[in-house]
């Protein structure tokens, strides 16, 4: 085990979140790829805590959902009243002390509206609170801005907090200090399970303060220490819709950074947005306007964009996809998608394959080297190789009541206007007319029409159009066959 490693994690999550104007919990709300919580969660779980622990309160059956989705390890703990930081705490330690686990060692506190900070940044807070065998280490940081956050003060010759100082209550000389408090703390288990029986609610909210257990310690003769965060922008909690964009804009920017330094070219980063779950290998590239979500995998040389959204898809190597929506799609080695072309979840394109402008696939299984170059529908349908599906082509596969698949084989050459009525199968090798409605099996290597027979009736426009702009461009066209000044 680790000698940094915290004995829990209690994450804070219990508040409504009202300045958000919102029926969804405020510790719900996405950015990135994951709500808040999920942020605060996946950044605690590089802690490897022995338990890890958070607190619900509003809407506690969703967010509790929500938690078992993302983390089957995570315990919950009701606060049924919001009374307080401290008392969020102290029903964090009861859930585990209720289910028979006795804390020793490092108690780690944080909030569940912290989407930026990083597991980095909690591990640096650990081992300073080891190494300075503190009783509590609060998490600081130094602001360009300090106005109207709590202000950390220290012992000019040891360093040591002295206090937290909130900023209507601070003097002009404690105003001027630029380091602050996150609300992050690391404490010493016991000496965090004694102090939150002392804490009081003497105070204008009736609450129990987390932050008066520093001042309990320091009365006790502990030492409380501050570890300051490398980037101030990490401790930014999410208050409202403002706050959620920016930061939604800066963990969307260090995404990028990463991908880059990685090997991947992103030709406009203010135009590109990436979830944390997205994934890349080097030489891949971006182009602008686009959108990476969800599981989507970019491999080597792959090219994306301009302005695609790819939500859980998988571009193979030296794939080009552009102005396209993908989703849940399989995008193989030198495929070709777009322009104007959406993937819906089930869609498996082969090497070499081409999805083409105005196509919509489903459900569609397309083999190497097969074009569907344009203006087609291909649903509940499999392709072999090197095919090639004629414009405006539909896929009917929906009855009213159930889906039915078409089956194409390799080498097939599929006339332009056809309709293809599922259940259906076409052969190796065969073709289909131009305009053809094809509801019965085409052997392999044969030709299938399906089609009326055309028939002309002349004359037709100047008895039933007479005067009119064609009938006259008609009778123009008769006299200069017929020679006729």
């Amino acid at each position: 085990m680790s000698a940094n490693r915290p004995a829990a994690v209690v994450v804070l999550a219990a508040g409504e979140g009202t300045r958000m104007k919102s029926a969804t919990p405020k510790v719900l709300h996405a950015l990135c790829g994951r709500s808040l919580v999920g942020h605060v969660v996946a950044a605690s779980r590089e802690l490897s805590p022995e338990h890890l622990v958070v607190v619900v309160g509003h809407a506690r059956e969703q967010v509790s959902a929500h938690l078992a989705e993302i983390d089957a390890e995570v315990r919950t703990a009701v606060q049924h009243e919001q009374n307080g930081t401290g008392h969020a705490v102290r029903m964090g330690l009861e859930e585990l002390s209720d289910s028979g686990v006795a804390l020793d060692g490092t108690v780690i506190v944080v909030c569940g509206d912290t989407p930026l900070l990083t597991g980095e940044t909690l591990q640096r807070l650990a081992a300073a609170h080891d190494a300075d065998g503190n009783a509590v280490t609060v998490l600081s940081a130094e602001v360009p801005d300090a106005t109207g956050y709590g202000r950390i003060v220290r012992e000019d010759a040891t360093g040591a907090v002295t206090a937290i100082v909130e900023h209507k209550d601070a003097t002009d000389a404690q105003r001027a200090i630029r380091e602050i408090n996150s609300g992050v703390f690391a404490f010493d288990a016991q000496l965090l399970t004694d102090a939150l029986g002392k804490v009081r609610t003497d105070n204008s909210q009736g609450e129990e303060y987390l932050t008066d257990v520093l001042g309990i310690l320091r009365e006790a003769g502990h030492r409380v220490g501050a570890c300051v965060a490398g980037d101030h922008r990490e401790i930014v909690g999410i208050n409202n819709r403002v706050q959620l964009a920016e930061a939604r804009r800066l963990l969307n920017e260090r995404l990028l950074e990463r991908a880059m330094l990685s090997g991947v070219t992103v030709v406009d980063p203010a135009t590109t947005w990436i979830d944390v779950t997205v994934t890349f290998e080097p030489d891949a590239l971006v182009h602008p306007g686009t959108q990476l979500l969800g599981a989507t995998h970019l491999a080597t040389d792959a090219e994306v964009g301009p302005d695609s959204r790819l939500t859980d898809t998988t571009v193979g190597r030296g794939a080009v996809v552009s102005f396209t929506v993908a989703q849940g799609a399989e995008i193989g080695a030198r495929a070709n998608v777009g322009p104007y072309t959406y993937l819906r979840p089930g869609t498996r394109l082969g090497a070499k394959a081409k999805a083409g402008t105005y196509v919509e696939m489903k459900n569609a299984t397309i083999g190497e080297g097969t074009k569907v170059p344009h203006l087609s529908y291909v649903g509940d349908a499999t392709i072999g190789e090197q095919t090639n599906i004629g414009a405006a082509s539909v896929f009917v596969n929906y009855d009213g009541v159930n889906k039915h698949h078409t089956t194409i084989g390799s080498h097939c050459r599929t006339g332009a206007d056809n309709m293809l009525v599922a259940p259906v199968t076409i052969g190796d090798g065969a073709y289909t007319a131009a305009g053809s409605v094809i509801t019965k099996d085409v052997p392999p290597g044969s030709l299938a029409v399906a089609r009326g027979q055309q028939r002309n009736i002349e004359g037709w426009v100047a008895r039933k159009r007479p005067g009119s702009a064609a009938a006259r461009a008609a009778e123009a066209a008769r006299r200069e066959d017929e020679g006729q000044p």
